[in-house]
């Protein structure tokens, strides 16, 4: 593992563990302050959808090949092979 990947994902670590800390704070204050405490909701379930998913996404995806995950006729006949196989 390189050392841009490690920072990525203490990074993403990070992130979350803030987003997780704000939705405490934010379900501790409402009761007391509803307006506060539905904002700091708001943000970070908007942060958890909107920048640490897609973050996650990138940085999971990032050195793969699509056409190995797609059902073109060569991956179907490669699993049918492989089916095949383990039944001998």
């Amino acid at each position: 593992m390189t050392f841009q990947e490690n920072k990525m994902k203490y990074f993403l670590v990070i992130v979350f563990i803030l987003i997780i800390i704000t939705l405490c704070v934010g379900f501790y204050l409402k009761p007391e302050n509803f307006e506060t405490g539905n904002l700091l909701i708001g943000l970070s379930v908007s942060g958890l959808f909107l920048v640490l998913m897609p973050l996650f996404i990138y940085h999971r995806w990032k050195n793969k090949n699509v056409k190995d995950y797609m059902l073109t006729k060569e991956n179907i006949e490669k699993m049918r092979d492989y089916s095949e196989d383990k039944k001998l």
